[in-house]
């Protein structure tokens, strides 16, 4: 299995998928269309269209997102290029192009790094929006939701050697408007309307969110979206910002449709691009975060609990290890399976669970400030992973009779 979080791990899948062959693209219509299927256009990844399945089951939010981009670089580095295969290479070239100057974040890496190791820390600073933890769980919107942008951009250098002036902040702020503009046609409001502006608006990176006037499409000056990539992807967006209640009226429908005749996109497109909106939300409506926005609380509670149990079951042989080694923490953690313990207990819990935390890298989590909010979770799933043995006295108190 991949492990996104695991220095070497482009080097791997790339080992996994023998893409020594280059992928076989038809058609730019036919690569977006691909891309938009696995929910990488909607900062929200349901899978990946890779020559070798990839399972995202028991991989973090952050790690999805991380092979989602990788791959979706991948695919139009083989869209447009013909030659020897050098995406490594050209990806890490091309967002070295991006850093201001006199600041570049690969400088604290060794000399030697591969350019692998390079384009994994420029994946890893791509993804990672929002840092803290905390912050990210009680957010309702996805912080991922324009990382298509880099893939058009890459194509943009890739044709050209270069990037157009202020490409990202001409993109960012096309988006931006036309969702503004879409989610002010529509016929009825709703409670996502707020969550979804604040989606995009907190995914810019090079815009400065403002009033630009623009009080309806005619106002919007779209010529700088000179490929078809480019246009579907603001017709998309646009259509989700339209979707309500498993439908699309027929006034936002005219907004899409005059989107379209803009653009000169066919109006073939359109149609299938509410289709599948439609049943994309539909399907994955529990899953995607500004559709769940009801309690920030459960939020973060749903959230953390998803993280620390991937973070757990990976490290379950040498946790299991260390917990079996002391025997007073077995017999704290067998008690708390059953009855409340007492103040002293707890703490005696805690700490050992933080030692032991101390020799296991990955759980180091828990040593952050805030992260001994996140110990009980820890508890609760321990005793899971612990032999059948362990509950047989909890099994007594509730079995009398046997």
């Amino acid at each position: 299995m991949i492990n996104p979080s695991a220095p070497g791990w482009i080097d791997k899948f790339f080992d996994e998928q023998k893409t020594s062959e280059k992928l076989t693209v038809l058609s730019e219509e036919e690569f977006y269309l691909r891309t938009r299927a696995t929910g990488f256009i909607f900062g929200h990844i349901i899978g990946f269209d890779t020559h070798k399945p990839i399972s995202i089951t028991g991989q973090l939010p952050e790690e999805i997102s991380k092979i989602g981009m990788l791959h979706t670089l991948y695919q139009m580095y083989c869209l447009t290029q013909k030659e020897e295969n050098h995406f490594i290479t050209e990806a890490v070239a091309f967002y070295n192009l991006l850093t201001p100057k006199g600041f570049n974040p690969l400088q604290k890496m060794l000399p030697s790094s591969s350019e692998s190791s390079k384009l994994e820390k420029i994946i890893h600073d791509r993804v990672q929006t929002n840092e803290d933890l905390f912050s990210k769980s009680f957010s309702h919107v996805i912080t991922n939701a324009l990382l298509f942008v880099d893939v058009l951009a890459f194509k943009k250098y890739l044709e050209n050697g270069s990037l157009p002036e202020k490409y990202f902040n001409r993109i960012e702020d096309l988006v931006i408007s036309i969702v503004s503009l879409s989610l002010k046609s529509k016929t009825g409001v709703s409670i996502h309307d707020d969550l979804l502006q604040k989606l995009f608006e907190s995914s810019v990176r090079y815009t400065k969110i403002s009033d630009k006037g623009i009080k309806t499409i005619e106002d919007l000056d779209l010529s700088y979206l000179s490929n078809d990539l480019e246009k579907f992807y603001v017709i998309d967006l646009a259509g989700i910002s339209l979707w309500s209640d498993a439908k699309v009226e027929n006034e936002e429908r005219y907004f899409l449709f005059k989107l379209g005749e803009k653009l000169a996109v066919s109006e073939t497109f359109i149609i299938n691009s509410i289709h599948f909106i439609n049943n994309f939300i539909v399907t994955h409506k529990n899953e995607i975060p500004y559709f769940n926005n009801s309690n920030p609380v459960k939020n973060f509670y749903d959230h953390t609990t998803e993280s620390v149990q991937v973070l757990i079951t990976r490290n379950k042989k040498r946790l299991v290890k260390e917990v079996s080694q002391s025997k007073e923490l077995m017999q704290l953690l067998a008690k708390s399976t059953h009855k409340e313990l007492d103040k002293d207990e707890k703490k005696k819990i805690k700490s050992q669970l933080l030692d032991i935390c101390k020799t296991i890298p990955s759980l180091t989590i828990f040593l952050l400030p805030g992260g001994s909010l996140l110990l009980p979770l820890l508890i609760k799933f321990i005793p899971q992973m612990l032999p059948s043995s362990f509950n047989e006295n909890e099994e007594r108190d509730q079995n009398p009779n046997k």
